[in-house]
């Protein structure tokens, strides 16, 4: 074969070579630039790869904390009953070992979240990335440096007044109550990079004297029926079977609905200002689901209970979760005039 001719076999070579690795599909899609990647490109490491340079006072991470964390997770991080709890459990002692001794106690009622995260860059890119959950990445980052300082210093690994850092952050890395709580020794995977020792669980099957088949079932004891409302209106996000109406006897026929009663007159419409004022409308739309479901939908739903208006008002003073969804609903601290005015326009139909 000729120079020449190799030559041109070559560069016909390369450019086939390079049409397949460039391979698009005609107006589908674009590559991403670098500044939308650098968007999603926010995760933070245990090395703290990642975290950006900045910082925060627990001072501040307190106003924060109460103004856009409390509602779910408790001014103290007790979490009022609606989600678990984030602080309590972890000692002195803990921040000197780095090992949360009462993980190791059964009698110690629940686990908190300081008790079992050995790394603070993962509150910090948790908070950074999900917090608050109706607003997420809307904190700066100096408030996310001030809400891990804050809370960390509720658990008592950092005083009061400390600021946190990307300067100082390993030195927090280092009180984490169960940071050497992590352990490969487990062996559930084998490999170097889980301890190197290989899998401890064998899998064999029990081949003789085994036990009969169990018959599994349950009941409600009266006491109990209907101490968590009632489940006949709470979604089953496993399975397709409904709860059962727990405000009526076991076996009790169900109830005909009643004919709805005629919505109110119109006149005065939707309180705007008041759903406004009250981040109302940052999860419900007027005629739309947005996190929670719309107030036409709510007004629909409840349209045929003669008490609908006092069972509204008890819900957004309670809040709850079930009955729209798994995403609950934080109790809501309005003045009673202002629950009685959005109940009020709910029970009349949400008119606009």
């Amino acid at each position: 074969m000729s120079s020449s001719v190799k030559t041109l076999f070559t560069v016909v070579a390369l450019v086939a070579a390079g049409a397949a690795a460039a391979q698009t599909y005609p107006g589908i899609g674009r590559p991403a630039t670098a500044k939308e990647i650098a968007a999603w490109d926010i995760d933070v490491r245990p090395d703290f790869k990642g975290l950006p340079k900045g910082s925060g006072s627990a001072e501040k991470g307190m106003e924060i904390w109460e103004g856009k964390c409390a509602s779910c997770h408790g001014i103290f991080g007790e979490s009022n009953e609606v989600f678990s709890p984030l602080v309590g459990g972890t000692t002195a002692e803990d921040v000197k070992t780095g090992r949360v001794a009462r993980l190791n106690d059964v009698t110690f009622p629940g686990r908190t979240t300081l008790m079992k995260v050995p790394t603070v860059s993962t509150l910090w890119d948790y908070i950074n990335r999900a917090m608050p959950w109706n607003a997420p990445k809307s904190l700066t980052t100096e408030e996310v440096y001030a809400v891990t300082a804050y809370l960390l210093s509720m658990a008592g690994v950092v005083p009061d007044n400390f600021v946190m850092s990307d300067a100082n952050i390993a030195e927090v890395q280092a009180r984490m109550p169960n940071r050497n709580g992590m352990t490969t020794d487990h062996h559930l995977w084998p490999g170097k990079s889980m301890g190197g020792k290989p899998n401890d669980v064998k899998s064999v099957a029990c081949m003789k004297n085994c036990a009969g088949e169990p018959n599994v079932a349950s009941f409600l004891p009266d006491f109990a029926r209907n101490a968590h409302g009632n489940l006949a209106e709470q979604n089953r996000m496993v399975g397709a079977q409904l709860g059962a109406d727990t405000t009526r006897p076991p076996g009790a026929a169900p109830v005909a609905p009643a004919a709805p009663v005629p919505a109110a007159p119109k006149a005065g419409g939707a309180p705007t200002a008041l759903l406004a004022q009250r981040t109302c409308t940052a999860c419900h739309g007027m005629d739309t689901k947005l996190v929670g479901p719309g107030f036409a939908e709510i007004a629909r739903k409840y349209a045929d209970r003669a008490d609908r208006e006092a069972y509204l008002a008890g819900k957004i003073v309670a809040g709850g979760s079930g009955v729209w969804g798994a995403i609950p609903m934080p109790p809501q601290t309005l003045p009673p005039e202002e629950v009685k005015t959005i109940a009020a326009w709910l029970a009349a139909g949400a008119p606009k």
